[in-house]
């Protein structure tokens, strides 16, 4: 398909593809739905640099208004601990080849075990600061992590951001159940962080 072909949504429905040529003529306004190839979901106008040059647009920053429910968040994070294990016990499994003793080898699983949390924190940090704003758990399920207004965060947010999740664990999870009591979706530790868990809208 030719990557200069546009989709649009007009009166509620997709139509095209359109050349970029060819979207000069229409009436293409900053909030209308448009996509092309290689787009994983429809965006406004104003939010795709080449219509911005073509028609004039000025990019419009707005909040996010789809937020990732708890659902998603749990699965997402349910994966990326998954990942993480299975890469620690390939790990633990290849050291046990120096390692004869049963006891020793019991000793090597268990005691390196808290590592897994830290390297999540580690790991959640960079990543969701990072160009894609996401683990491969929230990759996985379409959601990122992003600031009150949408935009991509620092490490150093997004690290206080996984570290906060502590206030969320403590008081027995509610700082996570609090999310179904917040507009946003927020948990506890979003709400510390001032960051968002946001999902793309779906036409």
């Amino acid at each position: 398909m030719n990557p200069d072909q546009y989709t649009v949504v007009i009166d509620g429905k997709p139509k095209g593809p359109y050349s970029l040529v060819e979207l000069a003529d229409l009436s293409i306004r900053p909030n209308t739905f448009i996509r092309k190839p290689g787009m994983d979901d429809y965006k406004e106008a104003h939010a795709i640099v080449e219509l911005r040059e073509l028609l004039g647009f000025s990019y419009q920053k707005t909040a996010p208004q789809y937020f990732a429910a708890f659902d998603l968040r749990l699965l997402a994070s349910v994966i990326d601990h998954f990942l993480i294990f299975v890469v620690y016990c390939i790990i633990i499994l290849v050291s046990f080849i120096a390692i004869e003793s049963k006891d020793q080898r019991m000793m090597a699983f268990l005691v390196p075990f808290p590592l897994i949390f830290l390297i999540k924190l580690i790991y959640g940090s960079f990543a969701e600061s990072s160009k894609r704003q996401a683990t491969i758990g929230k990759r996985l399920v379409n959601i990122k992590v992003t600031d009150l207004e949408g935009s991509r965060v620092s490490f150093g947010r997004s690290l206080a951001r996984n570290f906060s999740k502590i206030i969320s664990v403590i008081p027995a999870f509610f700082g996570y159940f609090y999310s179904f009591l917040n507009k946003k979706n927020q948990c506890w530790h979003d709400i510390a962080a001032e960051t968002l868990v946001i999902k793309e809208r779906l036409i």
